[in-house]
């Protein structure tokens, strides 16, 4: 197994070490993700540029929550689920819908399903995704731009998802209390 480095400010590369300051100011620590991501600044810095992006699209909290824990669930990351149930709970995002991601239950409605259904089509066809769904998308609601703004929140995920997965990130104590083990999908 490759060891991956929990950088601090003192040992990250000269590149990370601004970027590391600036997450320790934004959650009063520094989360595992970015410590581990430092070792290429690059990608830290294009982890926390999406993240930004994609806060700031046309969604609110529940539908971004939506879009997050649905591929973190998809992709089984152990470091993310845990880590954006507190965030979600930061957010006054809904312990039904945390807990319904989290465990592929039902969500409260109609409008947040098509959501999780759009986004889990967009992971698991790598983007090909069939007309009848698109078209089911944009008639829940949903715009043509949303359609794009779940590729941006993808993409963050796949950054952080397989940075985890490659790293084994540990969960980082305040998110300890969330810990998640994926859902048999044939219980589910």
């Amino acid at each position: 197994m490759t060891e991956f480095t929990l950088h601090t400010e003192d040992s990250a590369p000269e590149a990370s070490k601004p970027l590391l300051a600036h997450s320790k100011k934004s959650f009063g620590m520094l989360p595992g993700l970015h410590a581990v991501m430092a070792e290429a600044p690059g990608l830290l810095e294009g982890y926390k540029t999406v993240h930004d992006l994609f806060l700031n699209s046309s969604f609110d909290k529940d539908e971004i929550t939506v879009v997050w824990q649905t591929v973190n669930v998809e992709h089984a990351c152990h470091y993310c689920v845990p880590a954006h149930t507190g965030i979600a709970k930061s957010m006054g995002v809904s312990d039904d819908i945390s807990n319904a991601l989290r465990n592929k239950t039902p969500l409260p409605n109609a409008h947040l399903e098509a959501l999780r259904t759009f986004t889990l089509s967009v992971v698991r066809n790598r983007g090909n995704v069939d007309d009848k769904v698109v078209q089911a998308f944009l008639d829940a609601g949903f715009s043509k731009r949303q359609i794009l703004e779940v590729i941006l929140g993808v993409s963050q995920k796949v950054m952080s998802n397989y940075t985890n997965h490659l790293a084994r990130t540990p969960v980082d104590d305040v998110f300890a209390k969330y810990v998640w083990s994926p859902v048999d999908s044939a219980a589910a």
